[in-house]
């Protein structure tokens, strides 16, 4: 992987902000009173943490795990910021030149492999192998993964899955939809705007929703947006019966505004009892808790429809949200010891339950644990639970089907699919032609990148 060229070439061509290796070395698992802990009069100095949980529990256990890392180090100060994750991608991509980085932060798989790209990140092995290596999914490691070193340890995990409404579907006579025409023809028979739309289908260059859901078409069919040698895919039959497709949803059951809809918008739509079906993880569980509690017990989740009912069950979207570590901080022993601290058992599980079955374990045994099956969300959507679970582990992030490479990073950050979508839908653009130029224009911006 090219090590220099990528800032450069988010500098100049930037659309918009978006949205288990070998690391060597044997390990015991260690004990939840045994992890993160450090000689208090070892350390002092002062680190910066950023992070995307900008609101609720989660936002709050961060706040306590920093607290409780300093009442242990009483000569460490953490400062906390807190970015959405599209302004954290701009903050981060603009500020490495300037050293205006943190000194550790949480990231997303595709922006990972930019920061491994612009050499931005020191390895994380030693925090891995004390935590215990074996204890971790491998999938979730390979992903910040190079030449045997482990440049991102993974946090929690979701998979994107078919959320649905068993009220509607049952008002309406249908089963749950195991393709994509039945859940066109479920979406088109619920549709009766403006209480309920079928399927909103988002389409905002701020964000890279549009590009998850071709993706969720595209895999579903066995292929991918990007292949095997690196190159885009829109033009192949099925990333154009993708387009077809999502393009004939907006028109049919889709509300016109979703066509700048960016990730909060849709989901709200589903939170507030206003769509049929969607596309998310877990997180959907608490939305619909804090905006429609009478209709939480009216979700469920079904995994990602077929192009045909008997074709096998592709791995799609899993997203292994993980922690990294800067190699511009002052003080990487300070930053991996707070990593290290978050995976403390009991801290490490009020963590996950802060959005109970929207996070899922990154480590095995914890997702075998007594303590965090026993939560009540977990056990009452433990069907859910278990779809998900299984979508997490044949998935993997966007672009990352064949590893961790710099035009994953690309293809959901760019805002180029995106923009093709608005392009067909607002301008009229006939769809092999616009799929055409953004094929095009996302190979210009991989091959930029890797001069």
């Amino acid at each position: 992987m090219k090590k220099t060229s990528m800032l450069a070439a988010i500098a100049s061509m930037m659309v918009f902000a978006s949205a288990c290796g070998n690391g060597g070395g044997s390990e015991e698992p260690k004990t939840s009173g045994e992890a993160g802990k450090t000689d208090p009069g070892s350390m002092k100095g002062e680190i910066v943490l950023w992070h995307s949980f900008t609101q609720g529990a989660r936002n709050d256990f961060m706040k306590e795990a920093a607290d409780a890392f300093m009442a242990e180090h009483p000569d460490v100060k953490i400062k906390i910021e807190t970015f959405a994750w599209p302004e954290f991608y701009t903050k981060w991509t603009t500020g490495l030149a300037a050293g205006q980085v943190p000194d550790v932060s949480t990231a997303l798989p595709n922006h990972v492999v930019e920061m491994l790209d612009a050499e931005a990140l020191v390895p994380l092995n030693d925090v891995i192998d004390k935590i215990g290596r074996s204890r971790f999914y491998e999938a979730p490691l390979k992903e910040g993964t190079i030449d045997g070193q482990n440049y991102s340890i993974p946090l929690y995990s979701h998979a994107q899955v078919m959320w649905y409404r068993k009220d509607l579907l049952q008002q309406a006579n249908l089963e749950v939809p195991k393709t994509w025409n039945e859940l066109f023809e479920a979406a088109k028979k619920i549709n009766n705007p403006p209480g309920v739309y079928g399927l909103s289908v988002p389409m905002g260059q701020g964000d890279m929703m549009a590009t998850r859901f071709l993706n969720l078409y595209v895999r579903s069919a066995g292929e991918t947006l990007i292949t095997k040698d690196g190159k885009a895919n829109l033009t192949s039959k099925a990333a154009i019966d993708g387009i077809n497709y999502w393009v004939n949803m907006y028109k049919t059951t889709s509300p016109s505004g979703s066509v700048n809809f960016k990730v909060l918008d849709q989901a709200t739509l589903y939170y507030q009892g206003k769509t049929a079906f969607d596309f998310n993880s877990g997180f959907q569980i608490g939305g619909v808790e804090t905006n429609s509690p009478n209709l939480v017990d009216q979700i469920a989740a079904a995994p990602i429809p077929k192009v045909n009912a008997g074709d096998p069950d592709n791995g799609i979207e899993t997203s292994n949200v993980p922690m990294v570590v800067w190699k511009k901080s002052k003080h990487p022993e300070i930053a991996k010891a707070f990593v290290e601290s978050l995976y403390q058992k009991e801290r490490y599980i009020k963590f996950l339950h802060s959005v109970p079955a929207g996070m899922l374990p990154a480590m095995k045994d914890i997702a075998e644990d007594p303590a965090f099956l026993n939560n009540p969300t977990i056990q009452k959507f433990s069907e859910t639970v278990k779809v998900i679970s299984n979508a997490v582990n044949k998935g993997t992030a966007i672009g990352m089907e064949n590893g961790p490479t710099i035009q994953s990073g690309i293809i959901t950050s760019q805002g180029v699919i995106e923009k093709m979508f608005q392009n067909i839908v607002l301008k009229n653009e006939p769809v092999e032609a616009a799929a055409k130029q953004a094929e095009k224009e996302l190979n210009e911006l991989f091959a930029a990148a890797q001069r």
